[in-house]
Formats: C-alpha cells, structure tokens, sequence
C-alpha cells in the first residue's frame, strides 16, 4: 500500500495527482479462476496497512465500499493491471474527517450496505467506523454475499442495527475458522469493542502464528462462483447507470437483483424506519 502525502509549501497544501491504471480490485479478482484465502489476504493486508497510516494520523475515511455509487467506481484500485501483485490504492476521499482532540463528529453518510450502526443511529464516530466496512468487504470477497443486504435500504439498515448476519454454510463451506473469527471481530456492533487496523494486522488469519494455522489458510478459497456474479452484478448496475445496454450473460443473470444501488443518505434512511417502527 502506498501512501502519497500533499506538499505544505508557504502556507499552501500543493498535492499530488496520481494515475491509477489497474482498475478496481474486484475486477482484478474476478478474472481469476482460482483464489486461495493466503492470496486475498495480501491484499487485505495492504488495505489494512493504509488505513493504519491514516487511522494514525486520526483520519478516518468513512465510506470504504466495493459497489458503485452512481458513476463512481469502488474506491479500492490498483496501481497497475502488469504487476501479478500489484499494489492498492485507496480513494475518494469524500467523505473523510480528520479529528482533533476531544473532538465529537457525526455524519450520516455513506453506503447503506457498509455503514456501521453508529453511523445510522448519529452517534459520534471515530475510526472504528472504517473497521466495521472492512468487516463487510472480507465477508462479500470470501462468500460474494453482503452480510446485511436486504430488498431496501430500509431493510439492509434494519439487518444492521440487529446484527442480522450469519455464514452461510454453502457460501462459506471453503472458508477458514480463522477468517470467520477476524470478520466476527469487526461486524462488533460496540465500535470500542472492534479490532483496530493494528489489531488486524497482528490476527492470526493475516499473520498467522504456527504451522497449523499456515495450513488451514493455504488450503481454504474463495467462493468464486459466487464472486463472480456478485461482480457481475455491480458492474451491470454500473452500466445501467452510466445508460450502458447489452450485459454481458452473467451480468444478465443478476438482473433480478432487487437491491437499490443509489446510496440515499442515512439520516433520510434511519426517519423511515423511524416511521416504520
């Protein structure tokens, strides 16, 4: 993970722009016909990395996520499509805060699918939020499901404000004990109780401590069945909002998807369930 930090030159902030030329991270993954967890995790790992560097510096990014928002791609790229190990670049930074001391924040924004419960119930939010969407991201890259996901948004924040998750055992059938527990470590609905990026990086499912562990981790993969229609799928909603036509004939299977991809924020979000309650 690279970090790329602005100039302060005479009192102004000069930054730099950086081009991105490896396309998204799912797309990267999707193309492969096999993945093993130790291979993912490489890239989990690099993610957690750069988001220690700004967790540190007390900035928060709040609106990590893999699906499209209107036109936007995933904000999880790579630097180059050549590399077979490319590195990862984290971006749009919309919607990030840098905190001072004893500062209390709120927001109400982000992705219903990868927000943390704090976020829909306006409570003050800290770093931790980002750990709850990493959470998100490893369960939908390991099953290529979304662990909340419902018809609505309503009812995706609703699975979310109960923990209404589990694993299911066909989408998780050729998934480590020790990537269940690194997920069930972050989908913590008290964010002072998640791990933080530090922590992650120290879990035995990214730095594994005996030879047993080393195991289980090489011989565990991805579902990439699964994956790859979840990929599909994001990427024919893409098109569809960008008035793209001719899917591709996976992306065609995912049609019937009901999810709502527009991200509306989560104050409009939490006054219905409000309403609705």
């Amino acid at each position: 993970m690279e970090i790329s930090r602005g100039v302060v030159e005479e009192g102004y902030r000069r930054g730099q722009i950086i081009i991105v030329s490896g396309g998204e991270l799912f797309d990267f993954i999707a193309e492969k016909e096999n993945l093993l967890e130790s291979e993912a995790i490489e890239f989990m790992e690099q993610i957690l990395e750069g988001l220690g560097f700004m967790h540190s510096k007390n900035i928060a990014h709040f609106d990590l996520k893999v699906p499209p928002k209107r036109t936007s791609p995933e904000n999880i790229m790579l630097s180059d499509k050549v590399s077979p190990h490319p590195n990862i670049k984290l971006i749009d930074f919309g919607l990030a805060h840098h905190f001072h001391q004893g500062e209390e924040y709120r927001s109400t924004s982000g992705t219903p699918q990868y927000i943390a419960p704090e976020v829909i119930n306006c409570d003050p939010l800290s770093t931790a939020a980002d750990m709850w969407s990493i959470g998100v991201i490893t369960y939908i890259l390991l099953s290529g499901l979304s662990p909340f996901q419902d018809d609505t948004n309503e009812g995706t924040l609703r699975n979310i404000i109960a923990m209404n998750y589990e694993f299911d055992e066909q989408c998780f059938s050729m998934t480590s004990s020790m990537a269940k527990d690194f997920i069930q470590k972050l989908l913590v609905k008290d964010p002072n109780e998640r791990m933080t990026a530090e922590e992650c990086l120290l879990h035995p499912w990214i730095k594994p401590i005996t030879r047993k562990q080393v195991a289980k981790r090489n011989r565990s993969s991805i579902n990439m069945k699964n994956f790859k229609k979840f990929n599909a799928r994001r990427k024919w909603k893409l098109q569809l909002l960008k008035g793209s036509s001719d899917p591709d004939p996976l992306q065609r299977q995912c049609e019937s998807d009901a999810e709502d991809t527009e991200s509306k924020p989560a104050s409009l979000l939490r006054r219905r369930l409000s309403s609705s309650s």
